[in-house]
């Protein structure tokens, strides 16, 4: 009889120890799996951002009108000095005969570090033919419109928001971050950070006017 309780005692203990086994077994595994996922779950998660994005080179909509290759190109431009650069340029003609008509080509390319809006093409034909012919007869008043649009220094796009003083003497304001810019409220940037081997280009859509 002593026996037999002996023996049964031993067996419910036996099978109470593998029940608690089983049991510790099963919360290890869950324990895991909940870790995995957790890790999972972290990084599947994207990282936010909290600043504007920097671009590394050129950026808007207006730089596909770039030609591809050729002189005219980002590639040949960043070879020569800005007023070459523009001339090969076909977006950039207009500006071209202002500057020549000015006389202001040697004195652009002989510059150092230096960041100039540029205006396009269409940009000038927003100004009525006659004005735009009376402009370009007056070098004193082109000469000041064109030098406007000329700051010292090679801006690169995280430093362009802000005041700067150009070498007409008046300042204007740029506004914007990433690849968003306007200058003065009215012209915006349609193709940025054009690089030439003596400044960087900043291609717009109006002609800025000094006060």
């Amino acid at each position: 009889m002593s026996n037999r309780l002996l023996t049964r005692a031993g067996a419910l203990a036996l099978a109470a120890g593998c029940a608690i086994a089983l049991s510790a077994c099963s919360d290890d595994t869950g324990s895991d799996d909940a870790t995995e996922d957790t890790s999972a779950t972290q990084e599947s998660m994207p990282e936010e951002t909290t600043e504007a994005m920097t671009p590394a080179g050129e950026f808007g909509a207006a730089c596909s009108a770039v030609p591809a290759d050729g002189e005219g190109s980002f590639t040949g431009m960043a070879d020569d000095p800005v007023a070459t650069a523009a001339g090969n340029n076909p977006v950039l003609s207009t500006l071209v005969t202002a500057v020549t008509e000015a006389g202001l080509g040697d004195t652009l390319n002989t510059a150092e570090d230096i960041t100039v809006f540029a205006p396009t093409d269409e940009a000038f034909a927003k100004i009525p033919e006659a004005d735009l012919q009376a402009v370009l007869a007056d070098t004193e008043t082109l000469t000041s419109i064109l030098t406007y649009h000329v700051v010292a220094g090679r801006l690169a796009p995280e430093d362009l928001a802000g005041e700067h003083a150009t070498l007409q003497g008046e300042s204007l304001t740029v506004e914007g971050a990433g690849e968003d810019f306007t200058v003065n409220g009215e012209a915006a940037v349609v193709c940025g950070n054009v690089q030439t081997a003596n400044a960087t280009v900043y291609i717009i859509d109006t002609v800025l006017m000094p006060a």
